[in-house]
């Protein structure tokens, strides 16, 4: 092992780093530098030296209460009031959930805009600790999941267009219900997502305005592709909903969204 980074110490709200890191050349000081680009769930966008390990950036994208900020030097998060009463035991109010401010959905990167897009979650949750007991087979978690969630804040997601050094969007994209799709950008300059209502969308990746969206038969939280053949650009999604939102939120309103299962592919015109 050449380096290793540390996201979240000691772990104590499930913020563990279940999803991508992406791989980018950006700027940093002026010259040009090989980084890891990692939207975590704690609710702050780290950028790392790829070659060294170094932390270059970290900033937070969302509410955060959990921790003030993240220490530079020694590269770890200072907790908060909060986190010590979470670890005392105390009901509180953390932000983000744990589901994260980011779950499993895929980002992307432009080096054209120079953005980074994900599926942002803009809700905390109620969150206390209880005894568990441990049974094999058995989900074993010592957390009690009926003090629910909250959903205080407005829209419970944003698509966002993020500048991976501040973690500030230049816009974003908001939702009732979160959008749990992964997300493509394209050199074309459009960004592609779905959301748990069906609709397949592409968003202007420079403006963040909507350019087309598709309602496919369920909801997506699949990972948008395209490829090239004969000449002809597709883009192809899978439409069907699962998934830690749609098992955990109460959401009333999936109970009106088919379970789906179904691959759609689409041609673009050619200019």
């Amino acid at each position: 092992m050449k380096w290793y980074y540390q996201f979240s110490p000691n772990n104590p709200f499930d913020y563990d780093a279940v999803a991508e890191m992406v791989l980018a050349d950006i700027k940093v000081d002026g010259n040009q530098t090989k980084v890891i680009l990692d939207v975590n769930r704690n609710g702050f966008f780290y950028v790392l030296d790829r070659a060294s390990g170094k932390l270059i950036a970290a900033n937070p994208y969302m509410k955060v209460n959990w921790a003030s900020c993240i220490d530079m030097r020694s590269g770890r998060p200072v907790e908060t009031e909060v986190a010590a009463k979470a670890r005392e035991g105390e009901e509180v109010d953390l932000w983000p959930s744990i589901i994260g401010g980011k779950n499993w959905e895929p980002m992307s990167y432009d080096p054209e805009t120079g953005l980074a897009y994900a599926n942002i979650l803009n809700f905390g949750a109620h969150y206390k600790t209880a005894p568990g007991e441990y049974k094999a087979g058995e989900w074993y978690i010592q957390l009690d999941l009926t003090k629910g969630w909250d959903f205080s804040q407005g829209p419970r997601g944003y698509l966002k267009a993020m500048d991976p050094m501040t973690g500030k969007a230049k816009w974003e994209q908001p939702s009732d219900m979160p959008r749990m799709s992964g997300v493509l950008s394209t050199a074309g300059g459009v960004v592609f997502t779905g959301r748990l209502t069906g609709e397949f969308e592409a968003f202007d990746a420079d403006t963040g305005d909507k350019l087309w969206q598709f309602k496919t038969g369920s909801g997506i939280e699949g990972q948008p592709v395209t490829w090239s053949q004969d000449g002809v650009q597709y883009v192809a999604i899978t439409s069907g909903y699962g998934g830690v939102y749609s098992l955990f939120s109460g959401d009333e309103r999936l109970a009106n969204v088919p379970a789906g299962g179904s691959l759609w592919a689409f041609a673009l015109a050619p200019q």
